[in-house]
């Protein structure tokens, strides 16, 4: 017995001896890796932590906070400044059924935008985003984009709802940013031909003003120019990202060096390869791009409405010229819905051609265009899908039903998880193969 207990223990003692050296050797101190000056040591985010950001609901209540503000300084103009008469005979006289034209131009604009995404969805086949699940998206861009400066929270929130929907967070932020860069195009397109048909006509009625509006262009035109740098040359765009954030960084003006080195080196590509994937199906790139288009154009055209409702005689295309430049200008301004610059905007466009109702036009034209579809979208974000189904896939059903013979009727779905059921079949085959 203690013959046994000397070996066991000797054994043990070597065991521990072998355990302390592969201990040692795995904590041995290892010579850091070389890294370029100013750029702190990376971390590496695990698979826990690849969620996407909320929405900030704070921004969006200080936001309302100052739209009420806002409406309430309106109402005190108007009562100070003894406009209050002229705004309550003018109400009078409005044509009720222009207004109700006006409603319906926003509404149309929202389904529009929705039927954006639906375009952009329906190309992944297997999505599991529905249709109800897309209006909780727009409403939430809406939302969040009207109540926080320069539209800043409509992209996160919206990155939010799609993974809401079920949707990886970079197949959502690749859906969105690819949304996101049609629209910016389609915003520019828009003011861009409406300037080459009305250019003359702004000079000569409104003068060197105007000149406001092209820097205003510009800037819009090269922000678009960016974002097609970023997706056709993502290359470039990181080294030179990756350079300049080293530079700021060994200059201490860096706060957050994870945060900005993750979207140079991660987002960019994702946001390079979302693009190029949709871009590589260039029909329905163009079909997203007429249906954006069409919707700017609903919400440009309120404004013809506004004129008809006070009983004014506007031209058409004035109004939708005169309608993109007011929103170029008002995105430009980094407030809550653009507050200054939609005022100053409109009263200069508009202003001349209403007159006496110019203020009561004003106040008509934001609540139909601001107030009412942003307080209108609050009980839509909670709008959610009742089924898994993609788009793609319902779309087919329903032209088999009609038919057509190009799809399977319902229950006929490949894609649904109990095709795996499947293998009992195969067994059961392969059972009576052996019994003969």
């Amino acid at each position: 017995m203690a013959k046994i207990e000397d070996s066991s223990t000797h054994i043990a003692a070597n065991g521990g001896g072998e355990d302390a050296s592969k201990a040692k050797s795995a904590h041995r101190a290892r010579a850091p890796r070389p890294r370029l000056a100013g750029t702190p040591a990376r971390r590496h985010a695990s698979s826990a932590q690849e969620k996407p950001a909320d929405p900030d609901k704070k921004q969006a209540a200080r936001g309302a906070q100052f739209i009420g503000l806002v409406f309430a300084a309106y109402v005190a103009f108007l009562f100070f400044s003894g406009q209050i008469d002229e705004f309550v005979s003018a109400f009078a006289n409005v044509e009720m059924r222009w207004l109700v034209g006006a409603v319906v131009c926003v509404c149309l604009y929202f389904l529009l935008g929705t039927l954006a995404y639906v375009t952009a969805v329906y190309l992944d086949h297997d999505s599991p985003v529905g249709f109800r699940d897309l209006m909780a998206v727009e409403a939430s861009g809406n939302f969040f984009g009207n109540l926080t400066p320069m539209q800043m929270g409509a992209l996160p929130s919206q990155i939010y709802q799609l993974t809401k929907a079920g949707l990886s967070v970079g197949a959502a932020s690749a859906t969105q940013f690819t949304r996101f860069i049609m629209f910016q195009f389609g915003v520019v397109l828009f003011a861009g031909i409406m300037l080459w048909a009305k250019l003359g006509f702004f000079i000569a009625s409104y003068g060197d003003i105007v000149i406001l509006n092209l820097l205003v262009f510009a800037g819009h035109a090269l922000e678009l120019i960016g974002l097609f740098v970023v997706c056709l040359c993502p290359n470039f765009v990181r080294r030179a990202g990756s350079g300049l954030l080293r530079w700021a960084n060994g200059h201490g003006w860096v706060k957050n060096y994870d945060k900005w080195d993750e979207m140079i080196n991660v987002q960019v590509a994702q946001f390079s390869s979302a693009f190029r994937r949709s871009a590589a199906n260039i029909p329905d790139m163009a079909l997203t791009l007429v249906i954006t288009m069409t919707q700017l154009g609903f919400l440009y055209m309120v404004p013809w409405f506004v004129l008809h409702a006070f009983g004014i005689e506007a031209d058409f295309l004035t109004c939708l010229a005169a309608g993109s430049m007011v929103q170029l200008v008002s995105t430009a301004v980094p407030l809550p819905g653009g507050t200054g610059g939609a005022e100053g905007g409109f009263a200069l466009f508009f202003g001349p051609m209403l007159g006496s109702s110019a203020t009561a036009g004003f106040l008509v034209w934001r609540v139909v265009t601001f107030f009412l579809p942003t307080f209108a979208a609050l009980p839509m974000i909670g709008l959610k899908s009742s089924h898994r189904e993609s788009i793609y896939h319902r779309a087919q059903r329903l032209r088999g039903r009609g038919g057509s013979g190009a799809r399977a009727p319902r229950g006929g779905v490949a894609y649904k998880p109990k095709r795996h059921g499947s293998k009992k079949l195969v067994v059961k085959k392969a059972g009576t193969q052996k019994k003969r």
